[in-house]
């Protein structure tokens, strides 16, 4: 009697990793595959599982975990992977606590549970993180934003981590939520901003009903839920921080925060901060060179909607989408609420280009959170990733017109100001359905194209590779500061090809609660040679390059020069 072939998805996976990315599987093979996005996470090795510690007491915190990060913590050349994970609550025991994980990146897409080892598996309630090198040692060191006390882990250079958190000053016990590095007061430092969500008691469970069925509660319900003041440290140079947030400004607001993104918006020269708050109105706070910021949201235009309401705001990104050389603000939010995009003015203010840019596409079906510029297909142009996924874990029960799992969206930047969503052509990647959270981009196997990684509510990660091969060529560019801070971090790079100029800038955590690769890399087109390449650092030391030959990783270091990495 013939037995029935049966496919064990796990097993195709694999195989079909092991083809596209010819690992040690047995011989290399050709890859075979169409152009686009590949779900490759079986093959990576990762085993890592999301937990947000529910039991059906519907602790609203339980929604709003966890980020990752992308970053070279060996400083081999390859981006490893930290995982932020939940924790158990009230009514949740789990058998083994759940921690923070961090994959080493072996190359050709493999990585290594190396968590053990290197020190970082922090166990408590993770919401996000960030990585910058605090001491400007050559390595990069883990800032945790947690539910209960944030944590420091400062890198020894030699694979492991030492918790510096208390001899820090650091510590915050309130419900941190997206945090970010940059030099804010230009002395050659890194400092930390952390933005707080809400108090979340959890002496009692705390659900709410909706047609008769338990659901988690708005984050504006009762008086339980109130809205915080962010946290701003200033580095001190010798491995401690300050608290400024009352005599920078910082503290005179507060807001349910949640992604948090750094930028020079008003190109004056320092870095400003954006914060997307949860049913409260968003923050800009923008730098006044002096130690102080001033809050300009609602004086920019960004603190609402075209309509003036809030928004249930979740992640955030700033990237020159339309080439201006002024950097524009990506917002996503809840259910029934468009995703924001907002065009920077360039006199300080900022327009809602949601509607013309045809970004609202789709983004009314489901709740978004992650979000990014990045140029997937490398025409030169900054394309723009949005995160999907309920919070309500029975919506279906609700409102059957939408899922608790639900398909990431891609959308191509059509060098018009427009964008058109291009998920359903974009590769299997993303047909795939998950509650996500977090997301990140880099160069996982630094090919010349820009994979995504994903943590996803409740399970596994999604790992992306893309599958490029359309000939577009590329730069990648590293930053070692000298006199500025040692990553680069708030360094403007301009690249021109081709007679086209683009700008980004290097940054430290942004997305929803995520920090992606600190490395800048601009797609080229069909540009063979970089006209130029110009690098204004915070110190204000500007460095030149000219013609530069494409399809290179650079380092580039403050007044020293450049090196080919590969």
């Amino acid at each position: 009697m013939k037995h029935a072939m049966r496919w064990n998805p796990q097993i195709v996976l694999t195989v079909l990793g092991c083809v596209g990315l010819s690992l040690a599987c047995g011989r290399p093979v050709q890859d075979q595959r169409e152009p686009g996005f590949y779900d490759i996470t079986a093959a990576t090795g990762i085993t890592f599982v999301h937990t947000d510690g529910s039991s059906g007491r519907h602790y609203l915190v339980e929604t709003v975990t966890a980020g990752l990060g992308l970053f070279d913590y060996d400083n081999d050349g390859d981006l490893d992977i930290y995982f932020v994970n939940g924790a158990d609550l009230p009514g949740q025991t789990s058998e083994t606590p759940p921690t923070n994980e961090l994959w080493r990146n072996d190359g050709g897409f493999r990585f290594t549970n190396v968590t053990r080892e290197a020190g970082v598996g922090d166990t408590g309630y993770g919401m996000g993180c960030v990585m910058g090198d605090i001491d400007n040692d050559g390595y990069l060191d883990i800032y945790v934003s947690n539910f209960r006390e944030d944590v420091l882990y400062r890198n020894n250079g030699d694979g492991t981590f030492t918790d510096t958190t208390a001899s820090a000053g650091l510590g915050d016990p309130r419900l941190g939520a997206g945090a970010c590095m940059a030099d804010f007061n230009q002395d050659g430092w890194l400092d930390i901003f952390v933005a707080n969500y809400i108090e979340c008691p959890l002496d009692t469970p705390a659900p709410c009903t909706r047609l008769g069925v338990p659901v988690y509660c708005d984050p504006s319900t009762w008086n339980m839920y109130e809205p915080q003041q962010a946290s701003l440290y200033f580095n001190n140079g010798d491995g401690t921080f300050r608290d400024v947030s009352v005599e920078s400004g910082i503290a005179q607001f507060r807001g349910r925060g949640m992604g948090v993104t750094s930028t020079d918006y008003d190109n004056d020269g320092d870095m400003d901060i954006y914060v997307a708050n949860d049913v409260t109105e968003n923050f800009l706070y923008q730098n006044q060179g002096d130690g102080t910021f001033l809050e300009t949201a609602l004086l920019s235009g960004t603190a609402y909607d075209l309509h003036g309401h809030e928004q249930g705001s979740m992640g955030c990104d700033f990237g020159d989408y339309d080439g201006d050389g002024w950097f524009d603000l990506i917002v996503t939010s809840y259910q029934n609420q468009p995703n924001t995009l907002y065009h920077n003015l360039r006199d300080g203010t900022f327009e809602d280009a949601t509607i013309p840019s045809r970004v609202i596409v789709g983004s009314m079906e489901n709740v978004t959170w992650a979000t990014f510029f990045f140029d997937y297909d490398n025409d030169s142009r900054m394309d723009l990733f949005i995160a999907y996924g309920h919070l309500q874990d029975n919506i279906e029960k609700i409102e059957p017109q939408t899922k608790y799992l639900w398909p990431n969206q891609l959308f191509r930047n059509n060098g018009d100001g427009t964008f058109t969503d291009v998920s359903a052509q974009a590769g299997p990647g993303f047909q795939v359905r998950r509650t996500t959270r977090g997301g990140a981009f880099g160069d996982l196997d630094n090919d010349g194209d820009l994979d995504i990684v994903l943590s996803n509510s409740r399970e596994g990660p999604t790992v992306l590779e893309n599958v490029l091969r359309n000939g577009r060529h590329w730069i990648n560019i590293q930053l070692e500061g000298v006199k500025s801070n040692r990553d680069g971090i708030g360094a403007r790079v301009e690249v021109t090809a081709g007679e086209k100029k683009q700008i980004n800038e290097v940054r430290a955590g942004s997305s929803y609660q995520s920090h992606y690769d600190l490395r800048l890399h601009f797609g080229l087109g069909n540009s063979e040679t970089i006209e130029e390449i110009r690098v204004l650092w915070p110190s204000g030391q500007v460095d030149t390059l000219t013609n530069v030959k494409a399809d290179q990783f650079l380092k580039i270091k403050e007044n020293g020069g450049y090196v080919v990495l590969r």
